[in-house]
């Protein structure tokens, strides 16, 4: 089981890099979405997938005695998928509103849409 995990997530994280390069902007976006999704299979993976009980000891014990569900990568797994959710509905608002405004989807066409006496970027810091 943990080979096909494993293979899943590295066919999220090359499909999402991939995407990531290139020039449209909800290509981007959906590149970046993919990438966290295959980071928290990543994660959910290195968590060890069991069958386990849930990790509850019982009274007089100090450990539990058999396999147990490690639930530490469960609870990070869904405070990223919030998280990640949120940021893609705000990069998603973000590129509307960039395409309202220069009328390109295209990261070239955006380039060549801003003014010409735009100021220029600062040099050094």
């Amino acid at each position: 089981m943990d080979y096909v995990l494993a293979l899943l997530v590295g066919v999220f994280v090359s499909l999402g890099v991939y995407l990531l390069l290139s020039r449209s902007v909800i290509r981007m976006i959906l590149g970046m979405t993919i990438l966290g999704n295959g980071v928290n299979l990543l994660i959910f993976t290195a968590g060890r997938v069991t069958r386990g009980v849930a990790a509850i000891v019982p009274p007089g014990l100090e450990v539990p005695t058999g396999p147990i569900a490690n639930p530490l990568p469960q609870a990070l797994i869904l405070t990223a998928i919030v998280i990640g959710f949120s940021m893609f509905a705000f990069l998603l608002v973000l590129a509307y509103r960039a395409y309202q405004s220069l009328d390109a989807d295209n990261t070239d066409r955006m380039r060549l849409a801003e003014p010409d006496n735009a100021p220029q970027p600062p040099l050094s810091y």
